[in-house]
């Protein structure tokens, strides 16, 4: 099985990759890269993103046909793809993070910034929070509720449907931190960065 992990120059994602094959070990070849060949005949793929929406939309857009490719994957041959952090936020129609920018338009919904009640909870949110499971998805498969992630965000992803939400955290209100719709998987925070948890996530991905 083959596992594509995008690097499309959106910041560091060396703990992301390091992750991934941690975890696959042998039994899963895990490839980074941009190539469009590459991801079309991979199995599963993963979408980092670290910085703003705008920077990451911008970056993937600067790659000859990436986000055709991805649609291609995720909405035509309905393959399993994990958009983490910002991967997660631009799979959107739109985030307001520096300026009004179109997102993928995969999962109906809008990226705003967090409502920080005038300065009474600090952003970026950083560090560790429990999640609250509501959905049994895949990528939760043997994780206990209330379980902690390590998040690093001042946006949140807000559905339109939220039926698509598979968990949340809290932290200032109930912040989406993860969706499943159908076959497109997305977390606000870091597995890569969750210790054996997160690890554990990663797992479910590949054995999905």
């Amino acid at each position: 099985m083959n596992v594509t992990i995008v690097d499309y120059n959106s910041g560091n994602i060396s703990s992301v990759i390091n992750s991934f094959k941690e975890v696959a070990k042998d039994k899963v070849n895990i490839e980074v890269t941009a190539d469009l060949n590459k991801i079309k005949s991979s199995d599963k793929v993963v979408l980092p993103g670290q910085g703003s929406f705008k920077s990451c939309v911008d970056a993937l857009s600067c790659i000859n046909g990436l986000i055709d490719t991805l649609y291609q994957f995720a909405i035509n041959h309905k393959k399993p793809i994990l958009g983490i952090c910002v991967g997660l936020q631009m799979f959107a129609d739109v985030g307001y993070e520096e300026t009004e920018t179109k997102g993928l338009g995969w999962i109906s919904g809008k990226v705003s910034k967090i409502d920080n009640q005038n300065g009474k909870y600090k952003l970026p949110h950083i560090g560790w929070n429990q999640i609250n499971i509501l959905k049994d998805s895949k990528i939760f498969k043997d994780i206990e509720n209330n379980s902690h992630m390590y998040f690093v965000h001042s946006y949140e992803f807000v559905p339109n449907d939220n039926t698509v939400v598979s968990a949340t955290t809290n932290y200032s209100s109930d912040i989406v931190c993860s969706v499943e719709q159908e076959n497109i998987f997305g977390t606000q925070f870091h597995p890569e960065k969750s210790d054996k948890i997160g690890l554990k996530i990663i797992e479910n991905f590949i054995n999905i």
